[in-house]
């Protein structure tokens, strides 16, 4: 007999393309009339969010930009942000953006009903009482899947390290998926973003916490993304391509909404947080090398995803398939020009201590891997990626 498992589930999806179109009802749903948007330098300067804003404007809505959300956001600068968004009195959230906007968005958004220290939060010192206020996510990146799940991610300088927050009151009420906002997205962003999601996929699937409802949508998730991850990049105006990755991406964020990521996020996390190397990056170089090392203990499931990847397994034992899918995984760091050399990144062996130190505190995810992970595996994770 399984543990007890749940699903949480966003209020309203939207999807397909020209979909941007429905904001201004969605919006009207919550008789917001005050809303602030949360995005990014490079989202903004990009023309995105003019649209919706324009839509929004049209419908009577008072609209607030807050247009300078960081990649990977400090604790410090996500409360400047709520301090701008609090002055607003905004009725209603949305974010538009990847993961760093979105997570801002959710934390944001608890902050505006809660009325606790951001600090205390990210240390476990305080609880989220309340709801936040109606949140509304739009990502124009295929990648962590945050317009899905309960958690978000914050750098804490002081420790080099990235924290989740996790709470259920975190799950967005509303999501608007349109390809049209990310056919523009550059090459090296779509590779490393859609690797992102390929992770959350794999790695809930393979979780201690998987389940059916994380195995269904995990599997889904693997077979959009391995069917399009190279289109979208090669081909970027493709809509049904980058269609198939925004839904990868978020049948992902669903998985690990209801299961969790296992050891790949956890020895990503020092990667982000001491050298500042983006997340899905981080995710990208290790996901492959982590797959190999988990093989032995987890050979069934590694075949389950080697099919969900639309590889041929036919007339071939279950160890030979999931080696198949570990090689596949090589390949495809490969084919979407995938660079998992820490040295160019600064990183030597003396730095090894510390990362490996890093990780192995992240007991949150590593405890979640079919395979137990020591202090020496990490750190002979890490050298191969020297």
């Amino acid at each position: 007999m399984s543990k007890a498992y749940s699903l949480l589930n966003i209020g309203k999806i939207v999807a397909g393309a020209g979909c941007i179109e429905q904001i201004k009802d969605i919006v009207a749903d919550y008789q917001a009339k005050n809303v602030v948007i949360i995005t990014d330098q490079g989202v903004w300067n990009s023309g995105l969010v003019e649209k919706p804003k324009t839509l929004l404007e049209g419908a009577g809505v008072n609209v607030h930009i807050i247009n300078d959300t960081p990649p990977e956001p400090t604790v410090d600068q996500v409360n400047d942000i709520f301090q701008a968004a609090n002055e607003f009195a905004c009725e209603m959230i949305i974010g538009i953006g990847g993961g760093s906007s979105i997570d801002t968005a959710k934390i944001v958004s608890l902050l505006l009903t809660n009325h606790v220290n951001l600090r205390d939060l990210v240390k476990g010192k305080v609880q989220i009482i309340h709801r936040g206020v109606p949140t509304l996510m739009i990502p124009t990146t295929a990648g962590t899947g945050a317009e899905a799940t309960p958690n978000a991610i914050v750098l804490v300088p002081e420790e080099e390290l990235k924290v989740g927050i996790v709470s259920d009151k975190m799950v967005p009420d509303c999501v608007i998926l349109d390809p049209t906002m990310t056919i523009n997205l550059p090459k090296h962003i779509t590779a490393n973003t859609g690797m992102d999601a390929l992770c959350h996929a794999i790695e809930c699937y393979i979780s201690k916490k998987a389940n059916p409802f994380s195995d269904t949508f995990a599997l889904k998730a693997i077979t959009l993304i391995s069917r399009s991850i190279r289109i979208a990049y090669n081909e970027g105006q493709n809509l049904a391509a980058r269609e198939d990755m925004l839904l990868g991406a978020m049948f992902g964020g669903i998985s690990i909404a209801t299961s969790s990521t296992t050891a790949v996020h956890a020895l990503a996390y020092p990667l982000g947080g001491k050298y500042r190397i983006p997340h899905g990056l981080s995710n990208a170089i290790l996901l492959a090398h982590v797959m190999k090392f988990n093989l032995d203990a987890t050979e069934e499931k590694f075949k389950d995803i080697a099919i969900a990847m639309g590889i041929n397994v036919v007339g071939i034992s279950t160890r030979e398939a999931a080696e198949k899918m570990i090689d596949n995984l090589y390949s495809l760091i490969s084919d979407l020009d995938i660079h998992a050399n820490l040295r160019d990144k600064g990183i030597t062996e003396d730095d090894l201590d510390l990362m490996v130190e890093s990780a192995s505190k992240v007991t949150r995810l590593l405890d979640n891997n079919p395979k137990v992970m020591t202090k020496d595996d990490i750190r002979e994770i890490y050298k191969k990626l020297l």
